[in-house]
């Protein structure tokens, strides 16, 4: 069940950077500096998410972004006025977000925790295994807490087709910084989800490139499926900007011009233009007193081994 990988060594880091596409190589799992929690699926859980995700339910789902109203509101120096921060900006005159075609290896992912439906986005990145996801780390724990159940992952989700079905989790991976501390900083997140019809993921949707412990500032594109006003989580956002610092909370995430709302937590930000570039930190969260930003984690050497643990 849930078991504590500790890292062995500091060494430097290698392979940081992994090529688009299923069909590239992998670089070999390196030494990570923190512990990763992981947490394998029951069989029978497995089995049975595949059919338990109607429709109906998927449309029923909550946006995760109220998962980190806790860690938000701490940070935030202009709380909402009924004391209840929110993770994402309010609608805006002009929206940032645009819609844009599905991407194959982009989606929707579903889970339960606390005994209610969940919804983020969600990007299937290069791995050893073939079937590595990552999302958000609220999206599949607690943080600090339990780890999500019954969670799938869609591809190319658009207004309830799933063309590619549905691909349940054997594993679910996250930085103990998020599953103990619950610090927004780290959260980000990785499933492994089983394969289909004797296919991995890659193999049947593609998958991006993963890079870390780059540069600050640089240029992004922000994917997800925003559910909350004044969008409806059944199509694909794109934002794109030049990352800053948090000024606000002072964590080392950064954050790009964007107003997707809830339920794109977890979705892939890409190095430069487009959904082609490699992959290298997710939508986390947003400042009630910064409307119209998103902000994602960096992803350095904690992160990294995450998705080491995951891939291999």
């Amino acid at each position: 069940m849930r078991r504590s990988i500790q890292a062995l060594t500091t060494a430097a880091l290698a392979g940081a950077m992994l090529a688009f596409g299923s069909g590239m190589a992998v670089a070999a799992p390196a030494p990570a500096d923190a512990d990763v929690d992981t947490f394998s699926v029951p069989a029978a859980e497995t089995a049975a998410a595949t059919t338990a995700w109607t429709p109906e339910r998927m449309e029923a789902a909550i946006p995760a972004d109220t998962l980190v109203l806790d860690q938000i509101g701490e940070l935030d120096t202009a709380p909402a006025p009924d004391g209840e921060a929110t993770t994402y900006a309010a609608e805006q005159p002009v929206l940032q977000a645009t819609r844009v075609s599905p991407v194959s290896h982009i989606g929707k992912v579903f889970f339960t925790l606390g005994g209610l439906d969940y919804v983020c986005s969600a990007n299937s990145v290069t791995s050893a295994n073939g079937n590595t996801v990552s999302t958000a780390g609220h999206c599949l724990n607690e943080g600090p807490g339990d780890f999500a159940s019954e969670f799938i992952f869609v591809p190319a989700y658009e207004n309830g087709s799933a063309p590619y079905g549905q691909w349940p989790a054997v594993e679910l991976v996250a930085p103990t910084q998020w599953t103990d501390g619950g610090d927004i900083n780290f959260d980000t997140g990785f499933a492994v989800v089983a394969n289909q019809g004797g296919r991995t993921l890659a193999a049947t949707v593609g998958a991006s490139g993963v890079s870390f412990n780059q540069s600050t500032g640089l240029s992004y594109t922000l994917y997800g499926y925003p559910a909350a006003s004044p969008f409806n989580g059944e199509t694909l956002q794109q934002c794109a900007g030049t990352a800053s610092r948090d000024r606000i909370g002072g964590t080392t995430s950064q954050g790009v011009s964007c107003d997707m709302t809830g339920g794109s937590s977890g979705g892939p930000w890409f190095i430069g233009s487009g959904s082609g570039g490699v992959q290298n930190s997710v939508n986390s969260f947003g400042y009630n007193t910064q409307p119209g930003v998103m902000y994602g984690p960096y992803w350095g050497s904690v992160i990294q081994g995450a998705y080491q643990s995951a891939q291999g």
